[in-house]
């Protein structure tokens, strides 16, 4: 598996905040983005992610079973700042609706509900409403909804946010784990996430600046 980007660039606004970004990762690479407040991470995330349309730029994955073309969001699972749960709803039923609205992409495998509950450490509770639970309680099923649809690029931001030591533990082997079945990990956080290997680029949050990483 190949993801490949070429020539971002993205505005905030009028102004550009990246422009010349290209990197690519094969199966089992991690990419951590880094740089201060404001410098254009969380920005670039949610283009890979296909959440904004970039100003110039592709971002495409390849490799046995994905047709060519494919754009990388289509084989992405994003979790960003928010956890993209509905508060009234237990955390059962978010989980049943990732699962079904995702499905496991190009022949993966994922795992069950009550089993992706036991690897976050909150097994027993599904039962309860997602607006019950503590932060980093609902931080950690956010996470579990990771497991639930199996797509081989994680997009992440600030994942490890309202988590205390022991979870901050537990998401670096939820994320090893995933390399390590070959899967892909870009990620933008402030505290490392304890990955060997991985690949960095520095965002600087001025336009016409871009990094390369091959």
């Amino acid at each position: 598996m190949l993801l490949t980007a070429e020539n971002l660039a993205a505005r905030r606004g009028e102004d550009l905040i990246f422009m010349n970004v290209s990197f690519k990762l094969t199966s089992g690479e991690a990419l951590m983005l880094t740089g201060p407040n404001g410098s254009g991470k969380s920005t670039l995330l949610r283009v890979i992610a296909g959440l904004l349309q970039p100003e110039t730029g592709t971002v495409k994955i390849a490799g046995e079973g994905i047709e060519s073309d494919t754009r990388a969001h289509e084989a992405s699972h994003y979790l960003g700042h928010r956890n993209a749960m509905k508060q009234e709803l237990s955390v059962f039923e978010n989980l049943d609706f990732w699962k079904a609205f995702l499905g496991d992409f190009s022949g993966g495998t994922s795992v069950g509900i009550e089993k992706a509950a036991e690897i976050v450490g909150l097994s027993g509770i599904t039962h309860l409403p997602f607006g019950y639970l503590s932060a980093g309680q609902q931080r950690r099923f956010a996470m579990a909804k990771l497991l639930v649809a199996w797509r081989p690029v994680w997009i992440l931001d600030e994942p490890t946010a309202a988590l205390d030591a022991s979870a901050d533990s537990m998401f670096t082997a939820l994320v090893e784990g995933h390399l390590a079945n070959g899967g892909i990990v870009i990620a933008a956080t402030h505290q490392p996430l304890g990955l060997e290997n991985a690949q960095e680029l520095r965002m600087t949050g001025f336009a016409g600046v871009g990094e390369e990483v091959w």
